[in-house]
């Protein structure tokens, strides 16, 4: 096996492993299909949930049901190999078994139904649909429950379901009022709405209200007077004959305390005046409200905001003001709303009589009445209202979730259409198949997976940019937020994502803030909450228990960040230790400690803590850095960084680019595409993927790193995938480094480049495109694939088969064939000597055009694979499609000028210029740099990670050993100093054996080595000019850093046209390089040259160069003969002006100077040419 180089890591402390970073996609899946279980052992979620909502079904008259008894998951069709190389998608059939059940004669019809092709996720968490690698990326959304909030002057709570309408309770702050709202309708008094619900206005005033029993025997009339008026009787109050004296929620007043005494009532209910404040906009609406207790008129006037101008039976309107919120059939909170709103409105309650409520899915009167106190209560400050943007509001829904939605909306429609069918058909023709229509299931899926903002086309430039991918959570899309309507609050770092979602890596553009990134050690638990990991502290010790927390349970604790000081034993040393506490962080005894944080690195995504020293870089440079990565080119050769984080290893592991030993054995056999492992009673073969291209049209190629006879254990790594060096990620190479300028050519961030880069391959990549040549059926007969092309040398077939295919191997250039074809032209008339032709040479004399696939303008390379698929053979293909060939192009891409370059801490810039070896400044010891970078990127943009970096790297690089800095637990400048100075002793230890040989003294070669080889605390060297041989000015900072070269290339961008394509409408050339398109010359443009009075530049930009079409051809034919002459004629554009005027029922008509006519086309100018001789 390859050796690798010795690691050092400054990580003091032990961390607890990271789990598997793709398990978020692969766990939600498994629930969805649950293929590892029995039929009749599903639990209910994902696809078994979606069969047991609608199912069963009974007709209308009850007399045929509908039984679903489960589903079965056949076997796959075609591997994930043959999907990407025909274009289909990776599925698996499901068949579901169903009953229809006679009531009337006990008959039972039982038949398994095929329900359509499940796209299935592969174990990199991907799903190969229409043969392309895709990924449905997580949602992250407000939360179903209760809220409360306050905007606009107006207090708000509002209950979300899951299935059914919505409901919010409002108090508007000026009338001191409250109101409901149902489905965003009309606003309804609430009491009002609490009396539809068949509430009285004295159990109203016994459930929000404090009520005191006053004896007015013991006080006489003028002190009751005094004590009593003004305020609210807390019930009806009648005489002896049953005459209402004072109703309930009325005033006391002077005359009416009078009539108690008379009437000789000795003890009245008042309510107290203390909750009479606390509930002033319930007092109020009680007051206001008009239907007083008449239930049945409090009832009609809800049912006229439901449904306004309509009238029914009061029976009916009951029966469906009850059905709206308390049937399971018309309302479910889910499992997530109905846990959301226990844990806020019953937290006196234990957990087991909490599990109980949770189960209930629909609302309750107690629920409603409980929502209304606490609204109160947050109206009236006493408690604070809910943060919209606190990630206990907010989950994520999965790709389980995400395909259950889009199931239900599907078999609503399967369950009309089974209604319908059951209405009108006899019992004898009901059968499973003739009532169950998968169309709607099978239209869903595909629309999901090929339409959905969610399901995305995955980013495969290199295994980080993979997995970044999978762990993404995006606030877009189906029920999420726009980005035109997303506010800044909502795309702020918040204080409860810590250790859920990372605060640095985010895009730059319009989606700030709305996709991010899920932390390292964060998980999704049931209900859909971000949960993180924490290490239990107990009488200040830290245990082995650890506890993972959503944002809303971790408020109740006192956690302690990871890097406070702990001892031997695992005590905590300080007496005081920041800690969180309720979203603040506080200065706090130890003793009060209950959790401490797994990591310093939980806090940041993947991608963030693999930028070591990223403590000391500027935030959004650190963000830039994180981002970059991404896009990073997979290189020919692979090197892992020398100045690493740890995070490396994990990163290769769960990305599965890599081949991994699942058993222990000996390696058998081992050549560049198969690896054969053995432990003497079982043998298996490893096959390595090999130049295949991926989504970006980077190079996947796995590399075997084992030798036969090899010993392996479980776990080891066998082969290496792309951008991976012997099991660790490298994206990029370590190169030497220096920071001053080099004769302007590292301005604005460019930089200098050293040819031994380009000679040694140091960043070279491999770049592979696909092309595909479809033979299709048409009207006027076959297209064909053949060497036989009409008007083509035979140097142009040169490189073909006798097939007309591209051999492997060929070098092809553009406009070169790479698969010859071609098709029937129309049949012109068939004269005798056509069918005499035709009789002698058969199908060769039929009239066929060249429409042969060739290489496009810009591209170009080596002919590394081509397969052929016919459905003579039996592959499966399109409808109408023949053959089809696809023909893969591999070409080496080397660095050139124009080619971005960055670091991991945001440090980019454009290669400007590649210098000769002996050209580059030079070291003392007289090593060339290779690379000159501007030394004014750093202090503006405070990144100063990149410097730390290099030190360390220079180290690193001559000491021949990597080292890990984790993100907080890095190096600090004394280890930094400490690896210097080993560097040094090795190097001087070297030279000492090296030249002693040639009779060296010691003391001169000590000499020697502090003149010229030992490397400087500070990292700065006095550098020669390798032009002059002369040293700089100053001394310069210099060493290793590990840089990455980028996807944005030269190669994709520059370009340039002569003749090419133009616009149908206007006859303009297109734009962009796609279309051979040329550069546009606007108005502003023109404004530009008309400034400079440049006229013969402004006419030729705006004619020949544009779209006056007889000036081009002339001026074209001009250029090939050696004639310049240049005769502008009528620009296209003014065409379009006048036929635009005619449109407006316009005669525009043109003349020259002399008032001759001058026609614009050539219809206007033969209907000149008619009239002149007419006349």
């Amino acid at each position: 096996m390859i050796e690798t180089k010795p690691v050092i890591s400054f990580s003091k402390a032990k961390e607890i492993p990271i789990n598997d970073l793709l398990e978020i996609q692969l766990s939600s899946f498994r629930d969805f299909l649950q293929p590892d279980k029995k039929m009749n052992e599903r639990e209910n979620k994902g696809l078994e949930y979606v069969f047991r909502s609608f199912f069963p079904i009974e007709s209308p008259n009850g007399d045929v049901v509908i039984e679903y008894v489960g589903y079965e998951l056949g076997e796959v069709k075609y591997t994930e190999e043959e999907c990407f190389d025909k274009n289909l998608t990776y599925s698996i059939p499901v068949k579901a078994i169903f009953r229809v059940i006679d009531r009337n004669t006990g008959e039972v019809k039982e038949k398994d139904i095929y329900i359509g092709d499940f796209p299935l996720m592969t174990e990199r968490g991907t799903f190969i649909f229409n043969g392309a690698e895709r990924v449905v990326v997580n949602q992250i959304y407000k939360s179903p429950g209760v809220l409360f909030s306050y905007k606009n002057k107006e207090y708000s709570s509002k209950i979300v379901p899951e299935k059914g309408s919505w409901l919010e309770f409002i108090i508007d702050a000026k009338k001191d009022l409250m109101y409901v709202r149902i489905d965003s309708r009309r606003k309804i008094l609430i009491t009002m709405f609490l009396r539809s619900l068949e509430i009285s206005t004295q159990e109203i005033i016994e459930s929000f209200f404090k009520v005191r029993k006053i004896d007015l025997s013991r006080i006489n009339k003028e002190e009751a007077i005094a004590r009593l008026v003004g305020k609210y009787v807390a019930e009806d109050v009648y005489d002896d004959d049953n005459n209402l004296i004072v109703g309930a929620v009325e005033k006391l007043f002077p005359n009416i305390i009078n009539q108690l005494y008379i009437k000789g009532k000795t003890v009245i209910k008042i309510i107290d005046p203390k909750s009479v404040f606390e509930n002033r906009p319930l007092i109020n609406s009680l007051e206001k409200d008009d239907t007083k207790d008449s239930i049945n008129k409090a009832v009609k006037k809800v049912y006229s905001v439901l449904h306004p101008g309509e009238a029914a039976p009061m029976e009916n309107i009951i029966k469906e003001l009850k059905n709206m919120f308390f049937t399971p059939k018309m309302y479910d909170l889910g499992d997530v709303g109905r846990y959301k709103l226990v844990l806020k409105l019953y937290p006196e309650l234990s957990q087991e009589e909490k599990k109980v409520l949770i189960e209930q899915k629909t609302l309750s009167i107690e629920d409603i009445k409980r929502t209304i106190k606490h609204l109160i209560k947050v109206y009236n400050r006493q408690v604070p209202q809910d943060d919209v943007d606190h990630l206990g509001n907010r989950r994520v829904r999965n790709v389980n979730e995400l395909l259950v939605n889009q199931l239900m909306v599907a078999f609503s429609k399967v369950e009309k259409a089974i209604y319908e069918k059951l209405s009108s058909r006899d019992i004898e023709d009901l059968t499973p198949q003739n009532l169950i229509a998968i169309k709607p299931i099978v239209s869903a899926i595909n629309d999901f997976f090929g339409m959905s903002q969610l399901s995305q086309f995955m980013d495969q430039t290199n295994p980080l940019s993979e997995l970044t991918h999978k762990r993404r959570l995006s606030a877009l899309g189906p029920g999420g937020l726009s980005r035109d309507r997303a506010g800044f609050e909502v795309r702020d770092v918040h204080n409860t994502h810590y250790g859920k979602i990372c605060p640095i890596e985010t895009p730059e553009g319009p989606n700030i803030g709305l996709i991010v990134s899920l932390a390292t050690y964060a998980r999704v638990n049931t209900y859909g909450f971000l949960e993180t990991p924490y290490i239990v502290v107990e009488n200040k010790r830290l245990t082995d228990k650890i506890v993972y927390l959503s944002a809303t349970e971790e408020e109740n604790y006192y956690i302690a960040q990871a890097n406070v000081k702990v001892d031997e034993n695992g005590y905590i040393v300080e007496d005081f230790v920041q800690a969180r506490h309720s979203g603040e962080f506080e200065l706090v005894p130890t003793e009060k400690i209950q959790l401490i944080d797994v990591s310093p690195k939980q806090i940041l995504s993947v991608s963030a803590s693999l930028n070591p020293f990223i403590e000391h870089d500027d935030a959004n440079r650190a963000l830039m850095g994180a981002n970059m990565q991404r896009q990073a080119v997979p290189l020919l050769s692979t090197e892992a960084p020398i100045v690493g984080t740890g995070m490396e290893k994990y990163v290769a592991r769960d990305c599965r680019a890599m081949v991994i030993a699942d058993m222990d054995g000996k390696v058998k056999k081992v050549d560049s595409t198969k690896i054969i492992l053995t432990n003497g009673k079982v043998t298996k073969e490893y096959k390595l993927v090999k130049f295949r291209r991926t989504n970006q049209d980077t190079s996947f190629n796995q590399k075997p790193i084992v030798d036969e006879g090899d010993e392996v254990k479980k776990g080891d790594v066998l082969a290496d995938g792309f951008a991976t060096d012997r099991g660790i990620l490298a994206l990029g190479k370590n190169v030497l480094v220096a920071f001053m300028p080099w004769n302007g050519y590292n301005y604005e961030d460019a930089i200098l480049i050293s040819e031994r880069l380009l000679k040694d391959d140091v960043f070279t990549s491999i770049y592979t495109t696909v092309f595909e040549c479809k033979a299709l059926e048409t009207k006027l007969g076959s297209e064909e694939i053949t060497r036989d092309i009409p008007n083509v040398g035979e140097d142009a077939l040169k490189n073909l088969d006798e097939n007309g295919i591209i051999r492997i191997g060929a070098y092809v250039k553009p406009g070169d064939i790479l698969v010859g074809k071609v098709t029937p032209k129309g049949e012109p008339m068939e004269t005798p000597e056509f069918r005499l032709l035709h009789a002698i040479f058969g199908e060769k004399a039929r009239d066929v055009k060249d429409t042969s696939l060739r290489v496009p303008h810009g591209e170009g390379g080596v002919v590394v694979n081509v397969k052929v698929f016919s459905a003579e053979n039996g592959d499966e293909l399109p409808p109408g499609v023949i053959k089809l060939v696809k023909v893969y192009l591999a070409k080496k891409r080397k660095i050139k000028p124009g080619d971005k370059l960055a670091g991991r801490h945001g440090n980019k810039g454009v290669i400007s210029k590649v210098l000769a070896v002996e050209d580059m400044p030079v070291l003392p010891d007289g090593t060339p740099v290779d690379i000159v970078l501007n030394p004014l990127g750093v202090p503006s943009r405070m990144n100063l990670g990149q410097l730390f970096e290099t030190l360390l790297g220079l180290a690193g690089w001559k000491l021949g050993v990597r080292y890990e800095c984790p993100v907080f637990r890095g190096a600090k400048i004394e280890d930094i100093e400490k690896q210097i100075e080993l560097a040094n002793e090795k190097i001087k230890k070297e030279l000492i054996e090296e030249r002693s040989k040639y009779g060296e003294s010691e003391k001169e070669i000590i000499e020697y080595f502090e003149k010229k080889c030992k490397l400087t605390l500070d990292g700065k060297f006095m550098l020669r000019d390798g032009r002059t041989g002369e040293y700089f000015e100053k001394p310069v900072f210099v060493g290793v850093m590990y840089l990455m070269k980028l996807h944005h290339m030269v190669d994709d961008k520059i370009h340039a046209r002569s003749v090419g394509p133009y616009s149908l409408v206007t006859q303009q050339p297109l734009r962009g390089k796609a279309n051979f398109g040329g550069q546009r010359l606007g108005e502003m443009e023109v404004w530009a040259l008309e400034a400079y009075g440049a006229a013969n530049l402004l006419q030729e930009m705006l004619t020949i160069k544009s779209d006056d079409t007889e000036g081009r051809v002339k001026i074209y034919e001009g250029i090939i003969k050696g004639k310049y002459t240049t005769s502008s004629g009528i620009p296209e554009s003014f065409n379009v002006l006048v036929q635009e005027l005619r449109g407006l029922a316009l005669d525009i008509q043109v003349f020259d100077k002399n008032g001759k006519r001058i026609p614009l086309n050539d219809k206007e100018k033969e209907l000149i040419e008619m009239k002149a001789h007419l006349i």
